[in-house]
């Protein structure tokens, strides 16, 4: 049953990579944003993109563009605020989304399925996991927290996901990182290199 709905948080300034739009990197002769949508697009009800700026320069791909209602790019969990807010506003059968940045063009095709089923057992928020390492914007999110999560984004000034994430029960679900890490991401110009390398196993 897809009755999570996406969010691809590309509302970060990109400093490392020049200030460039990550989700328009190609790998492997497609853009990380095409890959995303490819690889959640069958999981997912409907997907959002989470952008600043001038919306038009992703018209190609026919997502809905919502920008960040909390000034200053207050980082991702603005981007989370901004999805569920719009999912409440449109799609108001949905009760939860799931956040994926847009610099990762290697999620797994059963992310959604394994956080929702991990979410199941009791948890408020699941986030994925690899190597050790949560992964604290991939994660799936009540809509029902949007208020919270704006009062301490607003209130409280609260940046940090994880710090947001560690008030309510939650969960982490761990993916293998062979062949590769589902869950790298382009954050320097030396990981275009590696995601090339990749790209060969996707």
């Amino acid at each position: 049953m897809l009755d999570a709905h996406g969010l691809i948080l590309a509302g970060g300034l990109a400093r490392r990579l020049g200030g460039v739009d990550k989700a328009k990197i190609e790998i492997g002769g497609e853009t990380i944003l095409a890959r995303l949508v490819r690889r959640l697009a069958p999981q997912c009800a409907g997907l959002t993109l989470n952008a600043n700026g001038d919306p038009e320069r992703f018209g190609v791909f026919g997502l809905a563009v919502v920008p960040d209602s909390v000034p200053g790019f207050a980082g991702p969990l603005a981007g989370v605020l901004a999805g569920l807010d719009h999912v409440a506003a449109h799609l108001p059968d949905v009760d939860y989304i799931v956040s994926v940045p847009a610099d990762t063009p290697f999620v797994p095709h059963d992310l959604v399925l394994r956080l929702r089923q991990a979410r199941a057992n009791g948890a408020e928020i699941a986030v994925a996991s690899s190597g050790g390492r949560e992964h604290h914007a991939v994660a799936l999110w009540p809509v029902a927290l949007r208020n919270e999560l704006r009062r301490a984004l607003e209130q409280e000034e609260l940046r940090k996901v994880s710090g947001f994430i560690a008030r309510y029960v939650n969960v982490a679900v761990d993916w293998p990182v062979e062949p590769y890490d589902p869950f790298f991401n382009v954050n320097r110009p030396e990981d275009l290199a590696l995601a090339e390398e990749l790209a060969r196993y996707d």
